[in-house]
């Protein structure tokens, strides 16, 4: 059995971690953290992580990037793994997390679709084939209450694609303002925000006649809350180090 607490327990995704986690027999909630600590459910919740009573197997944290201090504090001290599920960290912030993978597990993701890595996946092989020829662009949408432009999935699909090109192109967010032919080493991407849209991601391929997209749409957001389930429940007993989906994906 492993022994979660989720992080951002009152938010919208932290009430559906709270509904997979009840479904399943490996697994269960024994606490949640949250400014707002109103109970929904048959576990208590506390607003600061040093508030908790006992000590979790996992935390899952689907709250907002400036609670990541205190969560690694917390986890080092306890020798508590953790599943970072949060989008928007800068870039000191992700290598704090790379840091903290030295002493605790720790899973780090964009995103926890199996879906989106699959496409990420697919990115890579197809870079392979058409990246010299083909310009690449990337087109994300999501909901209009989302802060962070582009999202974290956008730029973990442009990070797997410029690896297979030796990481030498550049990313490009705005072209309004420059009034020039697009390069030949750079990576577009584009952000659109509207209505109820969970996520969708689309990758562009175009070349000379011909256009390849590989695309991805999430309709719910329960997708993310079950791959951060199953990342908790892999992550119990592993030993410190930095784990991401594929390393789930190879154990399955």
């Amino acid at each position: 059995m492993t022994n979660i607490v989720i992080c951002g327990a009152n938010g919208h995704m932290g009430r559906v971690i709270a509904d997979v986690i009840s479904n399943r027999d490996d697994c269960k909630t024994i606490a949640g953290i949250d400014k707002v600590t109103a109970q929904y459910a048959d576990f208590p919740i506390y607003e600061n992580v040093s508030e908790l009573p006992e000590k979790p197997d996992v935390i899952i944290d689907f709250s907002h990037p400036s609670t990541l201090d205190s969560l690694l504090d917390y986890c080092r001290s306890n020798g508590t793994a953790l599943v970072v599920a949060t989008t928007g960290y800068n870039e000191e912030q992700t290598a704090k997390i790379k840091k903290a993978a030295e002493q605790i597990p720790l899973f780090f993701t964009f995103n926890m679709s199996l879906g989106v890595n699959l496409l990420a996946d697919l990115a890579r092989r197809a870079t392979k084939i058409l990246g010299d020829q083909f310009d690449i662009e990337i087109i994300e949408k999501h909901h209009n209450q989302k802060l962070d432009a582009p999202s974290g999935t956008a730029i973990m699909l442009a990070d797997a694609i410029n690896g297979e090109l030796d990481n030498r192109c550049s990313y490009t967010y705005d072209r309004h303002s420059v009034r020039a032919k697009r390069g030949r080493n750079e990576i577009g991407m584009h952000s659109v925000r509207g209505g109820t849209i969970v996520g969708e991601h689309e990758i562009i391929f175009a070349g000379r006649d011909e256009v390849v997209s590989l695309k991805h749409e999430a309709h719910s957001k329960s997708v993310f809350a079950v791959g951060s389930v199953n990342a908790a429940v892999f992550l119990k007993n592993k030993p410190a180090g930095l784990y991401a989906m594929d390393d789930l994906l190879k154990e399955d």
